[in-house]
């Protein structure tokens, strides 16, 4: 399994992480027509060598036409959802828009739907997440891990006036992550589309042992006299452990007192918060009374965040929260084209080598029904292409 580990030391952006991911090997000319890809016209991409602190690395811009002051959630998603993108790179783009759109609306005393969002809703920001995202995917890197990351310090002029270093919705994208202040007169080095990507892509710390493979560095625009303000990042492999085991953080509570419609709720609201799992199972509670465990796997990253949300959208009054690890198998996501629709199907490597594959339920169901076929000659002749 290939590794990156982002070691922003001087911070974190959305041109940072693109350079960096140039001098790993992202073709230049991919790129470039990013913007067309994802149907923004008129938008330049200059690229250049520079020199940061004595550090050679790569420099990312865009040259933008006058734009829409700012964009709604379901803007940016029909951006993400018209590209040609595959599908995991669509999901987390989106899923990078979706959690800057909770933090705003949480500072702001409004709905996801209805905050406008300024910083990451610019097509310059949009050219950052979803190229850095897809450009992981196409250097062949699975998983990615974050050290320490450089806040900065003093202020920075928003759309919403000057704020103070990190902006709210920075250091809430960043919550359980490890972070630093300073250092002194650096101003702003962690933006809020660099914490957007830490969210949707970090696993957490970075593993205690990894053999390096190659490094790259991307300039921030700030050149600083004595202060190399790049973002390091590094590929590997693993080293002494499974290639497919990872820490999370599960929650549980104990409910005796809920429906199980409302509990059901509960979980789709976990789910769509970015819950990878959850479960509820049967238990008995004082005096005998029948309960129902709610247990919740999530990225270290997410488990205050979707803690809270279990205490405000259950009875609970309690939620206990621990560290576990959890062996994934290594995986893949493809399509198939069967009786002229096309359904995804996610393949796994099996230990020992040898591969299973599973189809989309739902675009099974939407392929019998648009085709009047039955879910198993859907299955059978999917079988037969995977």
């Amino acid at each position: 399994m290939t590794i990156a580990i982002l070691d922003p030391f001087s911070g974190i952006a959305g041109d940072m992480t693109l350079g960096a991911l140039l001098d790993l090997g992202l073709d230049p000319d991919w790129l470039r027509a990013l913007p067309a890809t994802l149907g923004l016209d008129g938008i330049g991409v200059r690229i250049e060598r520079v020199k940061r602190g004595e550090i050679a690395s790569w420099k990312v811009d865009f040259d933008i036409p006058p734009q829409p002051h700012g964009r709604h959630l379901k803007h940016l998603k029909a951006i993400v959802d018209a590209s040609s993108a595959p599908a995991h790179v669509k999901e987390k783009a989106n899923a990078a828009f979706e959690a800057v759109a909770y933090c705003e609306a949480e500072i702001h005393g409004t709905t996801i739907e209805k905050v406008h969002l300024h910083e990451v809703g610019a097509v310059d920001a949009i050219l950052d997440i979803v190229g850095s995202i897809w450009g992981f995917d196409l250097i062949g890197v699975t998983s990615v891990y974050c050290g320490t990351i450089a806040l900065g310090d003093g202020f920075v002029d928003a759309a919403h006036g000057r704020l103070a270093v990190p902006a709210p919705a920075t250091l809430r994208l960043l919550e359980g992550q490890s972070v630093r202040n300073g250092p002194p007169e650096s101003g702003e080095l962690t933006t809020p589309t660099g914490a957007a990507l830490v969210k949707v892509l970090s696993l957490g710390t970075p593993p205690a042992e990894y053999q390096p493979l190659k490094s790259g560095y991307g300039a921030g625009t700030k050149d600083p006299k004595g202060r190399a303000n790049v973002l390091r990042i590094i590929v590997g492999e693993l080293v002494g452990a499974s290639n497919d085991s990872e820490t999370l953080s599960l929650l549980a509570a104990d409910i005796d007192d809920m429906t199980g419609e409302y509990l059901a709720a509960a979980a789709d609201l976990l789910r769509d918060g970015g819950a990878l799992d959850v479960t509820l199972l049967h238990t008995s509670m004082k005096k005998g009374r029948p309960g129902v465990r709610i247990e919740v796997l999530c990225r270290p990253a997410d488990a205050t965040r979707l803690e809270e949300l279990l205490l405000r959208e259950s009875s609970t009054i309690g939620v206990r929260r621990t560290s576990v690890s959890r062996r994934a198998l290594p995986r893949k996501e493809g399509s198939v084209a069967v009786f002229g629709h096309d359904v995804a199907v996610k393949t796994v490597q099996l230990p020992g080598g040898g591969e299973r594959a599973k189809a989309e339920y739902e675009d099974v169901r939407r392929v019998a029904r648009e085709t009047g076929r039955t879910t198993a000659d859907i299955l059978e002749a999917i079988a037969k292409k995977s």
